[in-house]
């Protein structure tokens, strides 16, 4: 492992890393908070592959739960770089393709590293191929926005299945009161590590604002920015699908084959293939939703523009975080309109600074008009009658036809057999004998 480390160029831990390693080595349970982009994937990596001895066994003895694919992707890379001398089979599932193609692997090759998101590992314990009984390190990564996503109910079932002789390791930013609780139910004495504050930015990230009324005004704004050579690797957050779609389509006009949009409808294979060419510098412009905005390690991100500011102060100091990291410089730039004045205020106040605020270029042009999904919604006023009490309505019924009013009386058959030949049509049974 250390000629592997060696080849991917490190050389000295982080804090995270330097507190989290003896700790995990000693067997007990961590809960470790650091701020985004500080190597909290590898201060779990590195203890737990330490330890990790040669096995044949076909189920896995280390889980890894990320809350996206993306992520998913990511520690499967960064497991396979540091196993390049080791023996050790790592496979990464989730959502979105075909499940018998996973099943298939895991069968015929058997895993030591399960790295997975919640909802496609609930379905292969369940199926049966996947024995989790053996697990002996479970690992959590970014489990506030695993219970933001709705994987409460796949987390529980998850851990019904474990054995309960296991260690248990948490790596987060940010640890919200339901992590807590959760922490307080399943960890066993977990020892703390804090590396930072938890929802501190990074010093290295410079932050500044502009003010900007809605979408067409930023973005002439952002257009006019994209154009100076200091912007060379930029991801843009914008706050639904439809503005990352609308959005691409307007850069696509300025900067042809420069710019890519990600967000939830996208193929799995179109969101790889789009960060794998932002990360390797095919394009320089990624317009996302705050899909990528945890955990994803793309090294270079010269900016990152909140074209529409986040609510909270966790998602806007996980968006920053995609700049500035590996002890980097990096700047975040921010668009803020009046309605987005409360949240700006509400995360000043919660990183205890105020933001820098910018002039916006004397040509760049603001404009009142407001787009399809900024207009508000008017509700229409209902034409259609309203529907009559119930004391006014009429019968449910109407009369029975003549014919259908006849009723059974019962035995009307035998009664005329009866009356037209004085006996029973049919004779009993005869007596023995008798001929």
């Amino acid at each position: 492992m250390l000629n592997a480390l060696d080849e991917l160029g490190f050389s000295n831990p982080t804090p995270i890393q330097e507190k989290a390693f003896p700790v995990i080595m000693a067997g007990k349970d961590v809960v470790g908070i650091a701020q985004t982009g500080t190597g909290k994937t590898l201060a779990f990596l590195l203890p737990i592959l330490r330890n990790l001895k040669y096995s044949k066994e076909q189920h896995p003895r280390v889980l890894i739960l990320v809350p996206t694919r993306e992520l998913v992707d990511q520690i499967v890379d960064r497991v396979e770089a540091l196993t390049t001398y080791i023996n050790c089979r790592v496979i990464g599932v989730f959502g979105g393709t075909n499940i018998n193609t996973q099943k298939q692997i895991i069968h015929d090759n058997g895993v030591d590293i399960l790295v997975a998101t919640p909802g496609r590992l609930a379905d292969l314990a369940l199926s049966g191929v996947l024995r989790l009984k053996n697990v002996k390190q479970l690992v959590i990564d970014e489990m506030d926005e695993m219970l933001d996503l709705g994987f409460r109910p796949q987390l529980l079932n998850i851990i019904d299945l474990l054995s309960v002789k296991r260690q248990n390791l948490l790596f987060s930013a940010t640890i919200t009161e339901d992590v807590e609780t959760f922490i307080k139910k399943f960890f066993y004495s977990p020892i703390k590590i804090e590396a930072a504050g938890a929802g501190t930015p990074l010093k290295l990230i410079t932050q500044k604002y502009y003010n900007a009324p809605n979408f067409l005004s930023k973005k002439s704004l952002i257009k006019h920015l994209l154009a100076a050579p200091e912007f060379s690797k930029v991801l843009i957050f914008v706050s639904s699908r439809k503005f990352a779609d609308r959005l691409h389509e307007e850069l696509e006009q300025d900067y042809p084959e420069e710019a890519s949009a990600i967000h939830s409808n996208k193929s799995q294979n179109y969101r790889i293939n789009a960060v794998k060419s932002f990360a390797d510098g095919t394009i320089r412009i990624l317009i996302a939703t705050d899909l990528i905005s945890r955990g994803i390690d793309i090294e270079g991100v010269s900016h990152v523009i909140n074209f529409h500011l986040p609510e909270n102060v966790e998602h806007y100091t996980h968006r920053i975080g995609r700049t500035g990291r590996a002890e980097s410089k990096g700047t975040a730039v921010s668009f803020i309109s009046e309605k987005e004045k409360n949240w700006q205020s509400n995360i000043e106040a919660s990183l205890g600074k105020n933001i820098d605020r910018l002039d916006v270029p004397e040509d760049v042009v603001f404009t009142d008009v407001l787009i399809t999904e900024e207009k508000p919604v008017i509700l229409e006023k209902n034409y259609l009658p309203k529907p009559k009490k119930i004391d006014e309505r009429g019968p449910a019924f109407h009369e029975k036809k003549e014919k259908n009013q006849k009723t059974n009386q019962g035995g009307s058959y035998k009664k005329k057999i009866k009356a037209k030949y004085k006996k029973p049509k049919t004779r009993g049974q005869k007596k023995k004998g008798k001929k």
